[in-house]
């Protein structure tokens, strides 16, 4: 957790009951709409990784692009998208994930790293982790090291944390909420 944590939870905004009854939904408008709370996020993420000898930031679309884009820039590092299947243009590599209710692809440009890359991942939430382990997956599969994958909020009871560590994965959250807070 970042030295922000704390404070960065506490600017996240809960909502209950949405998109359906007995979810707590973690909206982080809120965090994006005040200044210095996003500096703070920011900040969480370069002083984390700002001695790590980092290629590029690879980003999950859509709201890992908020945190991966300005954490790119600050680190000096390229920023590759992570997108959904059907939105690049170019040649691309695809991985498949499992859903509650059925499958969905993300996909990343065939030449998006070279061998040995050293890539950080970033995503706004980690819940089941199906998204986050398919783009690391894919990272992988591409050539390049996924060195840690990142993000805003960590969902621990709902395991996907600990599902990414189990294949092997470091994982580094800002802040996480249980589903009692």
């Amino acid at each position: 957790m970042s030295i922000y944590g704390d404070y960065i939870k506490s600017v996240i905004r809960t909502v209950p009951d949405w998109p359906q009854e007995g979810v707590n939904f973690r909206d982080i408008t809120p965090l994006l709409q005040n200044s210095a709370a996003f500096r703070k996020l920011i900040d969480s993420f370069v002083h984390r990784y700002q001695e790590m000898e980092l290629d590029a930031i690879a980003a999950i679309d859509a709201r890992g692009f908020i945190v991966g884009a300005p954490l790119a820039y600050e680190l000096g590092c390229s920023f590759v998208p992570v997108r959904k299947k059907g939105k690049l243009p170019f040649q691309t590599i695809s991985e498949t994930y499992t859903l509650e209710y059925g499958e969905a692809e993300v996909e990343l440009h065939a030449d998006a790293f070279r061998k040995g890359d050293r890539i950080l991942l970033v995503d706004d939430l980690i819940a089941t982790g199906g998204t986050m382990l398919a783009a690391a997956k894919l990272i992988t599969r591409s050539g390049g090291l996924v060195v840690e994958t990142s993000t805003i909020v960590d969902l621990p009871d709902l395991g996907g944390a600990q599902l990414i560590r189990d294949a092997g994965y470091s994982v580094f959250a800002v802040c996480s909420f249980t589903e009692d807070e």
